[in-house]
């Protein structure tokens, strides 16, 4: 482990992570964006990390799911351990030479890898890529990502897109989450032996499809 970026030494024992976005009073009273603050658990329900975006009021306005953002991840000690960068990049399926790409950098200031989103008319699909910009897993969404009272899992399979080695689920919370406050509960399984560098890209690409697909959505309801 003493070849780890430091604050990711956790991460090598979890095999399941995660993500709950905590309700902004503002937000949920008045309707008003405000930057994501999100807890970083344990499958015990304890918290690893904390994180929060940086961005903006005009980027959370008017780009809300494509906007740009840098999402700083700090330890329970405060030290930040991992920064994801989104640029502001489209969204769309129709124009496939500009879309989503994301970078993950542990320790701050040194990339430890990339979400790249891959064109498909009909699936979401991204390629979760190392440091040297050389493919590792892909993850592949459902057709539909509204849910309709269940949950949404995007499979995380090799490179030949027919093993299916973990998943990152979208965590349906119920009608009044839903509705009102519109937050999200994700979890992240890999296998427990995953470098975890790729397990801090993985956090990262929970948050891209977080603003893609569920930012504006109230989950099939």
């Amino acid at each position: 482990t003493h070849n780890l970026p430091p604050g990711l030494e956790y991460l090598n024992q979890l095999d399941q992570i995660i993500i709950h976005q905590q309700v902004e009073l503002l937000e949920a009273i008045l309707g008003t964006e405000t930057s994501s603050k999100y807890e970083i658990k344990n499958p015990l329900g304890q918290r690893v990390y904390f994180a929060v975006e940086e961005n903006g009021c005009f980027d959370r306005k008017l780009c809300s799911p494509i906007r740009a953002f840098t999402i700083r991840i700090a330890d329970n000690a405060g030290r930040e351990v991992i920064r994801v960068i989104r640029p502001l990049r489209c969204n769309s399926c129709c124009c496939p030479c500009f879309l989503q790409e994301l970078e993950v950098q542990s320790p701050p200031g040194t990339v430890a890898g990339y979400v790249v989103q891959n064109w498909d008319p009909f699936l979401p699909k991204f390629t979760i890529q190392n440091e040297s910009k050389e493919d590792v897993l892909k993850i592949i969404g459902p057709y539909a990502t509204c849910g309709c009272f269940e949950d949404v899992d995007f499979e995380v399979k090799a490179l030949d897109e027919m093993t299916t080695i973990g998943k990152i689920s979208k965590y349906w919370s119920g009608f009044v989450n839903n509705v009102f406050t519109n937050t999200a509960n994700f979890g992240i399984q890999v296998p427990v032996d995953l470098d975890v560098r790729i397990k801090a890209v993985m956090i990262g690409a929970c948050f891209l499809i977080d603003l893609m697909f569920f930012e504006n959505s109230l989950d099939g309801l």
